[in-house]
């Protein structure tokens, strides 16, 4: 969770990646704890996009994408160019073209929660 929220202002450092691989473990070791975050107004409806198949929402691959060009276009202009920023660019584009081709969601469906288990 930490390098989550670290990802969110340090350039080149993912946050989705790791706030997800975070929901996924506590989920494992606290199931109530993510049956609390799957019902959350706001986190519920991603994460149960990403639980029902691996689908992103189109807002955001947007979003996403925005974020790394921005966070390469930054890496370029502090660093400067050379084969370190090549790789970066080759990773970037590589991940962006994984998280692209992702399946999205029906339009205006979110799956709804699990049913609590008793």
């Amino acid at each position: 969770m930490g390098l989550g929220v670290l990802g969110a202002f340090l350039p080149l450092l993912p946050s989705v990646v790791f706030f997800l691989l975070a929901a996924w473990a506590f989920g494992k070791g606290a199931p109530e704890w993510r049956q609390r975050l799957h019902d959350h107004p706001r986190y519920g409806p991603p994460l149960r996009q990403w639980a029902d198949g691996g689908k992103v929402s189109r807002r955001a691959k947007r979003l996403a994408l925005s974020a790394m060009a921005v966070s390469f276009v930054l890496t370029l202009v502090m660093v400067g160019p050379g084969i370190p920023v090549a790789v970066v660019g080759i990773v970037l584009a590589a991940v962006g073209t994984w998280l692209w081709r992702r399946p999205e969601p029906e339009a205006g469906c979110v799956p709804s929660p699990p049913p609590r288990g008793g």
